[in-house]
């Protein structure tokens, strides 16, 4: 992660060896960026190189667990405790979080790896659990979710409808829990407001075209 500058010792080794094999004209595997989200092949290789793939690691150095996430680098992704005392399901989700938020700059081993920043890096996009489930599992990396064609009516306060609840439903990817009522009111409104905020729309409370195509391609509004 950012400034580390001393590693562990076998951190160390893994880099000497990938050095050794390139200088000698040796085969050395390095990943291809997946279509959407790093591969799971690509995330393991970066985990044996930042911890040998140890979600547990504490050397004492200020970075922990898998991905070697320092403190003030989880929790600006939301991690709360020590990542090494976090689950592995949840260091993968933070890992993918500030991939989204900053790419592959965090990881010092991802420049050591050759690893290529894709489609998905810095687009700011908060991933749910479930779209980081794949990074452990076998699973291939989620397709991104289909934006539904503008529905052609600008929604407000008050308004019901069955593509209200698609909206409401799609902002669960970032937290909201909403039930899918499919009628705007205050907290329908809430959303509107803060993914026009993040995404420099006006905020004018009502669900419009830009709006709309912000739910599923923009900036993620929390």
């Amino acid at each position: 992660m950012d400034r580390h500058w001393a590693g562990t010792a076998k951190r160390l080794v893994v880099r000497f060896l990938l050095v050794a094999g390139v200088a000698l004209g040796l085969p050395v595997a390095l990943s291809v960026p997946a279509a959407g989200d790093p591969s799971p092949d690509t995330w393991a290789k970066l985990r044996m190189c930042e911890s040998t793939d140890r979600y547990t690691v504490n050397t004492g150095n200020g970075y922990y667990g898998a991905y070697q996430f320092d403190l003030p680098t989880w929790r600006s992704v939301g991690g709360t405790g020590r990542p090494d005392q976090a689950t592995r399901a949840e260091q993968d989700y933070r890992a993918l979080y500030l991939y989204r938020m900053r790419g592959w700059q965090p990881w010092e081993c991802a420049g050591m790896l050759g690893l290529v920043n894709d489609r998905d890096a810095r687009s700011k996009v908060k991933p749910s659990y479930s779209d980081s489930a794949y990074i452990s599992g076998s699973k291939p990396a989620p397709a991104k979710p289909v934006k539904p064609a503008w529905p052609g009516v600008v929604y407000a306060y008050g308004d019901c409808a069955p593509e209200l609840r698609a909206f409401q439903l799609r902002m669960n990817a970032f937290g909201y829990g909403f039930q899918g009522t499919g009628c705007y009111y205050e907290k329908t409104r809430k959303a509107v407001l803060e993914l026009q905020r993040a995404n420099g729309i006006n905020d004018s409370g009502r669900l419009g075209p830009k709006t709309w195509k912000a739910a599923w391609s923009g900036k993620a509004p929390r």
